[in-house]
């Protein structure tokens, strides 16, 4: 359940004090949820006014001690549909600013520029960079690893890259998911190849647009863009040499497809 938690967007030591506080049921003071999470106290009080601003602990206060109790979960699922809208939100608002920001931005011509993202706002953040594309993204990617690790983001991410028009092209290992996001190709802007695990076998996901590379690794929660036009180059076209290649692989899994 913590790692499930985590997958949700808490903080391993977040996910292991909304369980103890949840467990625990009554309200309760740091000392005795620190004792049940087993997180020192100075660090769970600090989680618990972080939760309680999540709306996931509700705050009390009797005879000058706090005490908390967890909300029920279903705020879990409330608080990530605000985290959805918000995102949505900020992708807006950037996107209107951005003639503005790239009127002052001065950057360094020909030097490469790596940037790093960490978390799971991290990983959205560079999931949100690829939606300013220009042209058509290309990528090795597993739906199965962004389902398993975001949920709620990723529908919504498919949908918006569609209306924004962005094209993609993307190898996916051969998962029940990815065969079903495959079969959604047409709806999302995507022409994809599936290819048997054997050949390739991933979780991160890794994106070719413009100028920059994304890769996004979910299980180190780690974000990176890189801006390089000739790095990119050569990785594009060693992503064209692998997309040939998948064809003969692709046939096969869409004849047991068909037969399934």
């Amino acid at each position: 359940m913590i790692e499930q938690l985590q997958r949700l967007g808490l903080a391993p030591k977040e996910a292991l004090v909304y369980m103890a506080t949840l467990e625990l049921g009554e309200a309760s003071p740091v000392s005795t949820i620190a004792k049940k999470a087993a997180v020192n106290r100075t660090t769970t009080y600090d989680i618990l006014e972080l939760l309680a601003k999540k709306g996931l602990v509700i705050v009390s206060t009797a005879k000058k001690y706090r005490y908390y109790r967890a909300q029920p979960p279903e705020k879990i699922v409330a608080y990530l549909k605000e985290q959805s809208e918000k995102f949505a939100r900020l992708a807006e608002e950037t996107e209107n600013i951005l003639p503005e920001l790239n009127s002052h931005y001065r950057a360094l011509t020909g030097r490469p520029r790596v940037y790093f993202y960490e978390g799971y706002e991290g990983l959205i953040r560079v999931y949100e960079e690829t939606l300013t594309s220009s042209e058509e993204i290309l990528a090795y990617a597993s739906d199965q690893a962004n389902q398993e690790a975001v949920e709620w983001y990723f529908p919504k991410y498919y949908k918006r890259r569609a209306e924004l028009k962005i094209p993609i092209r993307a190898l996916f290992p051969d998962t029940p998911k990815d065969r079903q996001r495959h079969s959604l190709d047409k709806a999302e802007m995507r022409r994809s190849r599936l290819l048997p695990k054997h050949v390739m076998d991933f979780t991160p996901e890794i994106n070719f647009f413009d100028n920059k590379i994304m890769i996004a690794d979910w299980k180190e929660k780690l974000g990176i863009i890189i801006e390089s036009e000739e790095i990119v180059k050569v990785f594009k076209q060693s992503f064209e040499l692998a997309w040939e290649a998948a064809e003969k692989y692709h046939k096969v899994i869409e004849k047991d497809m068909k037969k399934s």
